[in-house]
């Protein structure tokens, strides 16, 4: 075997020992998911399951499981398009418009201070707003206050990718006369196209994840989202492994199907591709 050949067959090797120690405890939790009651006291540690059965799956349908990941699509969903419908003309003007006395260094500071400032801190102003909006319990109050973060962050990741689209695009598209609506609707946006693609991908993850406001403002149990539904599977007296595995399976395969069929605008996103 030549020297080339063992490196390769050296990467290979260390590519599937990480994949797999990655891979290990997705495996688990579906083992556990599938795993009957009385197999959590066995004193031997088992992979998988010696009598695989569905159980917990069909409790947490008979829980009504399919309204809480609809909740949870919504809320993603809303939080997804406000963050982006407002981060993406606020990113526009800071690189393309000039602002007196550092006004632009001083907003994006500010917009920082607002992502890094704990969500719980927060909490009391955005209940006054909630109660004052009638918006307390419902599905786009959550959608309201999850831009407390998620547009933050979309404001200074689209900020990038807006620099890397060049002026002189504009510059040719303005000759012709066209409007900045225009400019920003056929020129901008689709050469973004995988950035914004990213950016949507993270916003998604966050608002599918969260937990502290959707457990504060939530208080009907037909309107939980999935993370304040796998909170009530831990109890005082006992907690719930099988069905807190199933639904961690079933609560990250809508995220994995959406990584996986914007791939490749999700790599071009990453890997600079919009130069």
């Amino acid at each position: 075997m030549s020297a080339v050949s063992a490196a390769a067959s050296a990467r290979s090797l260390a590519a599937y020992t990480v994949a797999a120690l990655f891979l290990l405890p997705i495996v688990w939790m579906v083992a556990t998911s599938l795993r009957p009651p009385i197999e959590y006291i066995s004193p031997s540690i088992a992979l998988w399951p010696s009598s695989a059965t569905l159980e917990h799956y069909r409790e947490l349908a008979a829980g009504g499981i399919a309204g809480k990941a609809l909740n949870s699509i919504v809320v993603a969903l809303g939080t997804t398009a406000l963050s982006l419908a407002a981060a993406f003309p606020a990113a526009y003007a800071l690189v393309r418009l000039r602002f007196p006395a550092r006004l632009d260094m001083a907003f994006l500071v500010f917009v920082l201070l607002v992502k890094l400032t704990p969500p719980i801190s927060l909490a009391i102003p955005l209940y006054q707003v909630l109660r004052t909006l009638s918006l307390l319990d419902t599905l786009l109050g959550l959608i309201i206050v999850y831009q407390v973060y998620t547009l933050p962050f979309a404001i200074w990741m689209l900020l990038g990718f807006v620099r890397d689209v060049p002026v002189e695009y504009e510059e040719a598209a303005l000759v012709d006369g066209a409007s900045l609506p225009r400019r920003l609707l056929w020129i901008i946006v689709p050469v973004m196209v995988p950035g914004i693609i990213a950016t949507a991908v993270f916003i998604m993850i966050l608002s599918w994840n969260e937990f502290v406001y959707a457990l504060l403002f939530i208080q009907s149990p037909s309107k939980f989202t999935l993370p304040t539904f796998i909170a009530t599977l831990i109890t005082e007296d006992e907690t719930f492994w099988g069905k807190l595995s199933a639904i961690g399976f079933l609560a990250s395969l809508p995220i994995l199907f959406l990584v996986g069929f914007v791939q490749k605008g999700l790599t071009r996103g990453f890997g600079g591709g919009l130069k």
